[in-house]
């Protein structure tokens, strides 16, 4: 697809800690394993010089055409790839870079994701059950909820949405299957859940479907595990998580290796978007940020 003139602006989260955390060098090689639609990339590579690098990883093949569209103007050079940012030591490899001075990961939902007629990511919109990221993928939402079993299904939905209906959830997709729309998936929800939270209810199921569909904590643990081989000394990462999941992945890699002496950590509780960011952009109320430096 060709990027339009009205690309969708996704608002980067945190931005200032973000930047304040990289401690950017402007000869320095930084990645964004996330890059998305480019807005903390735009203000990494605007503080590099022709001498620096950004590399930007990312699933989703329009969100890159849209990063690029938004980068072409810079004088730093940039590299863009449709890949995981788990694969991040092979794509490194690939462009021949050993080490790099930071590496950010947004693990946040973009806007062009949510506000797409066609990938089934928020409940509020139809659409097909899709939910992937990388649409090379065979997989899709609705082969989750329609192939699994029930016990399976209720797995999905307590383990990673933390839904405390999911039995009931389960029960009531398996008896009205095959599910193929956003509508269809809403309907089942509303018949077996009280209406008081039910947008959370919704929100925790939708959340459970996507991380498994993309593999999203299977993907953060092997960049955890991973990570420090492609960081220089002194190199810094900075991780914003947006569910409890994700954060507890983080916390604890990061605390396993602060006591092995390879890191420093920089955030000793997670940053949290301050008041106002979160009144400017409510997407942001659940991010959590936590940042470490590679001493060894």
């Amino acid at each position: 697809m060709e990027p339009s003139q009205d690309a969708p602006l996704h608002i980067p989260v945190m931005t200032e800690e973000v930047i304040s955390l990289l401690e950017i060098i402007p000869e320095g090689i930084y990645v964004d394993g996330t890059v998305g639609l480019g807005g903390h990339a735009t203000q990494i590579i605007s503080r590099l010089s022709s001498k620096g690098q950004l590399v930007g990883i990312d699933l989703d093949e329009d969100a890159l055409q849209y990063c690029e569209d938004r980068l072409t103007a810079s004088s730093c050079p940039f590299k863009l790839i449709h890949n995981s940012y788990d694969q991040i030591l092979r794509i490194l490899s690939k462009l021949e870079i050993s080490k790099v001075n930071g590496i950010l990961l947004d693990l946040g939902i973009s806007s062009l994701q949510l506000n797409s007629e066609d990938r089934g990511f928020s409940f509020s919109r139809p659409a097909p059950l899709d939910m992937r990221f990388d649409r090379t993928n065979r997989r899709t939402a609705a082969d989750v909820l329609n192939k699994l079993s029930e016990p399976e299904l209720s797995d999905v939905f307590y383990t990673y949405g933390e839904e405390r209906r999911s039995r009931s959830i389960a029960k009531k997709i398996s008896q009205v299957r095959p599910l193929f729309t956003v509508s269809d998936l809403v309907e089942a929800v509303r018949s077996c859940t009280p209406p008081n939270f039910r947008h959370r209810t919704l929100a925790r199921v939708f959340q459970a479907l996507r991380i498994v569909v993309n593999k999203e904590l299977e993907k953060l643990e092997i960049f955890l595990n991973h990570f420090i081989e492609a960081l220089a000394i002194g190199g810094k990462v900075v991780i914003i998580s947006f569910h409890s999941l994700e954060d507890r992945l983080v916390k604890q890699h990061f605390r396993q290796m602060k006591e092995n002496g390879r890191i420093r950590i920089l955030t000793k509780k997670p940053l949290q978007p301050k008041e106002n960011e979160r009144k400017l952009n409510t997407r942001s109320r659940s991010a959590k940020l936590r940042a470490a430096e590679r001493i060894s």
